[in-house]
């Protein structure tokens, strides 16, 4: 019972929440994002790529800097206040789109403010969680955020059903969560108090970026490679779509990823806590290179909604785990600046994998698009296991 049900702080219980609110109003709106641009505003799949790239690229780059600043002035929770503050200002930009540049712009404002809280949050989960629940408190922080995720598509299939295929209607509705998630973190959360006695960090000297060692960077290179064999999930939603899904029905992907998702990574989270993290990475690229085969092989039936679930499940497998893997191997004063550069990193890997996805996609079909994701699944598998070898190795 305590590997499955470890006593966490309640303020991560809090933050979960707050991630799980901002995700029900994003996914609302990104569920339907990818076929509002084609069928809406008639955008070609390598600019939905190229859009979905550089959004989330965006919000890896601004994560060095937030995470930096977090480590220079000591203090997380504000950045994360104000990062969220931006995700809930841009959701009414995307009600009131009627062309490709405002949706532009009111995704990249989106995507600024996830930038600026995600390495303080994470940080800030890290400096809360006790050292040996750290993996668990990442998963049950991912878990809640991905419930988030498979929430905020039920309700915006169920309001394109009720309210005959009205996009914006549904992008409206999405403000509200976003509301009632600031509320939850200016009240629900409360940032720990630095020792006394502590010295400021100052993140960028020489001196400071040497503390981030070998086992840090490792880290940083694995996650950029898991990240370049998974391209945006818009793909999952086009490709289902393109079967034949009807459009209000096209948010239930995100729903069936995502409750795999949620429920694998908080007892994942947990079970990484006390077992090989190489066993569970290994076993997170099987299960993406078998949803890739079956992405590939069919966009219809049975096959295509196993391929959905099997992405999900990989992401149960891996998010957390890399997450608690860089609070482990950075000094606990350099944790933002740590994630920053670790999403920065995984941020251009995303862009390269998005843009390749949609280039392959407009080029020679779906089939490609997922081949290739399931040939970068089997390489970092490859190279996975051979660091394993050669760590186990003596000499």
């Amino acid at each position: 019972m305590s590997l499955l049900r470890p006593r966490l702080p309640t303020a991560i219980w809090a933050l979960g929440f707050v991630s799980l609110l901002m995700d029900i109003s994003s996914e609302m709106i990104h569920s339907l994002l990818p076929v509002f641009m084609v069928t809406v505003l008639g955008t070609s799949m390598l600019t939905v790529g190229l859009i979905e790239g550089v959004a989330e690229a965006t919000a890896m780059i601004v994560k060095v800097f937030s995470g930096t600043l977090s480590d220079w002035w000591g203090k997380r929770k504000p950045l994360a206040v104000m990062g969220y503050g931006l995700g809930a200002l841009s959701k009414p930009l995307f009600a009131l789109a009627s062309g490709v540049g405002l949706l532009v712009a009111a995704r990249f404002i989106d995507r600024v403010g996830k930038g600026i809280r995600g390495a303080p949050r994470d940080a800030l989960v890290a400096d809360l969680a006790p050292p040996d629940h750290r993996g668990a408190a990442f998963g049950l922080r991912q878990s809640l955020d991905t419930v988030g995720s498979f929430l905020g598509p039920l309700l915006a299939m169920g309001l394109m059903l009720l309210w005959a295929n009205d996009f914006r209607a549904v992008f409206w509705v999405a403000c509200i969560p976003a509301a009632l998630c600031m509320v939850m973190l200016v009240w629900g959360v409360q940032e720990p108090e630095r020792p006394p006695g502590s010295a400021r960090t100052h993140p960028l000297t020489r001196d400071s970026l040497r503390r981030l060692g070998r086992g840090y960077w490792t880290v940083v290179v694995l996650g950029a490679v898991f990240t370049l064999a998974r391209f945006s999930e818009a793909f999952l939603v086009l490709r289902v779509q393109q079967g034949g899904l009807h459009l209000a029905w096209a948010p239930l992907v995100l729903v069936v990823m995502n409750v795999v998702y949620a429920s694998g990574a908080y007892p994942l989270g947990a079970l990484s806590d006390t077992v090989s993290h190489t066993r569970l990475l290994a076993a997170g690229l099987v299960a993406l290179i078998v949803a890739d085969g079956l992405l590939a092989w069919s966009g219809q039936g049975w096959v295509v909604w196993a391929g959905v679930a099997l992405w999900g499940l990989h992401m149960a497998f891996t998010q957390g785990l890399l997450a608690a893997m860089v609070a482990e191997s950075a000094p606990a004063d350099l944790r933002g600046t740590a994630y920053g550069a670790y999403n920065l990193v995984s941020g251009l890997s995303m862009l390269a994998a998005s843009v390749i996805a949609g280039a392959l996609w407009d080029q020679w079909g779906p089939r490609f698009t997922f081949l290739a994701g399931a040939a970068f699944a089997a390489l970092a598998l490859i190279g996975l296991l051979w660091r394993d070898l050669r760590l186990r190795s003596p000499g």
